[in-house]
């Protein structure tokens, strides 16, 4: 795109760019201006800094500032800019961090995909971590970062950590539960989970030890990014995944539903077979109340079909739980010395609190064996109904 295309797009998309700044001060001019080639829709937020920010900001009168009296933290910083810009009628903002790792060269970058996308995006920059200069910790970080994203929201991406970013305004959430380095993860995942397409688009960084400062605290800041992350994992496993294999299921006839999501979902029929045995295992197993975590926990790390290890964990809803226990407590009995004739005894709780090492043994043997029938008869119902080429 030319120079005067991206300035067009600019306007007409109504985008802003959002600059938020704490002691910045060697490299904030250079940001600012390399910025204002492509538009004056600036806002800078000035987080409570104690250099000359102050001073600088004030020889720009074109643009918008905001100047906060304390330090609060980036994603506080980005939370008032995000609330600015709405205010002043913007629909897209573009975020870029004032320590000069990232080029104002790049906003063509991210004008360009948002013109060619037919539906609200949010676009983060891909930095290549492999360059040399790159911290070690900070392309650890990004990994670890993108693997929890995965997790969350089911999409893959090679930087997640970046803070170059295109966010539309009209479909982020409204309100955030944090207010540091770790609002940048939050906000991805909530927009995500609103099913907003989120992409990488490659961008240029540079990592200058001599101009950047860096507020990172690595042991702080990771500590929160991890209870983040965690509260995060447990809010997929417990609502976002069953809400959407809900939503799927009522948008379509349980014909389309089982073709589309289950016998044409990603994997070979193998995979899918080791899915479902792990599901009927985990389902059948005496891990109560951690059913879904453990399922799903088992087919991210072996690369197995969550949904289709999800459904088959549900073999024990609460009708069938009786027999399941019955089954157990009579497997079991044979491995265990005593009076373990359940069945002049009434079946309840108490008969397995009891019993405790004979249900345990039971519904390990159960889990197993009906693990292995249904593994064995899912992969031949798949190869009749979907046959593979060899």
């Amino acid at each position: 795109m030319t120079l005067s295309e991206v300035q067009n797009a600019i306007s007409e998309r109504k985008i802003c760019i959002l600059i938020p700044t704490y002691n910045n001060e060697k490299t904030l001019r250079r940001v600012i201006d390399g910025v204002l080639e492509y538009t004056k829709n600036i806002i800078v937020i000035n987080d409570g800094s104690t250099d000359s920010t102050s001073q600088i900001l004030k020889t720009y009168s074109q643009i918008s500032t905001i100047n906060l009296p304390q330090n609060k933290g980036k994603g506080n910083g980005l939370k008032i800019g995000f609330r600015k810009a709405k205010e002043l009628d913007y629909h897209h903002a573009i975020t870029i961090d004032s320590d000069g790792q990232h080029y104002p060269d790049d906003i063509p970058v991210f004008v360009e995909a948002l013109l060619n996308e037919n539906e609200d995006v949010l676009l983060i920059g891909n930095r290549n971590m492999s360059q040399d200069g790159i911290p070690k910790k900070s392309s650890f970080g990004n990994r670890f970062s993108n693997f929890w994203f995965w997790f969350e929201t089911g999409i893959k991406l090679e930087d997640t950590q970046s803070g170059y970013r295109l966010y539309p305004l009209h479909k982020i959430p409204k309100k955030y539960f944090t207010p540091k380095f770790e609002f940048e993860i939050e906000i991805i995942v909530r927009t995500a989970w609103r099913h907003i397409p989120v992409k990488n688009v490659p961008i240029k960084v540079l990592y200058d030890p001599a101009e950047r400062v860096s507020h990172f605290r690595p042991f702080k800041d990771f500590t929160r990014i991890s209870i983040l992350n965690t509260i995060l994992v447990f809010i997929t496993l417990v609502y976002i995944i069953p809400r959407n294999f809900i939503n799927n299921f009522k948008k379509k006839s349980f014909k389309r539903f089982i073709k589309e999501d289950v016998l044409e979902s990603d994997g070979s029929n193998r995979i899918k077979a080791f899915s479902i045995s792990l599901g009927v295992f985990i389902g059948l197993s005496p891990f109560w109340g951690f059913h879904t975590l453990l399922v799903i926990s088992l087919s991210v790390l072996f690369k197995l079909n969550k949904v289709l290890a999800f459904v088959a964990s549900n073999v024990s809803l609460p009708p069938f739980i009786p027999f399941i226990i019955a089954a157990s407590l009579f497997l079991g009995a044979p491995f265990v010395s005593g009076d373990s004739n359940i069945m002049s005894q009434e079946l309840n709780f108490d008969l397995v609190k009891n019993h405790l090492l004979q249900y345990v043994i039971g519904s390990l043997i159960l889990a197993t064996t009906m693990s292995f029938i249904s593994g064995i008869a899912a992969f031949l119902f798949l190869n009749k109904v979907s046959p593979e080429n060899n």
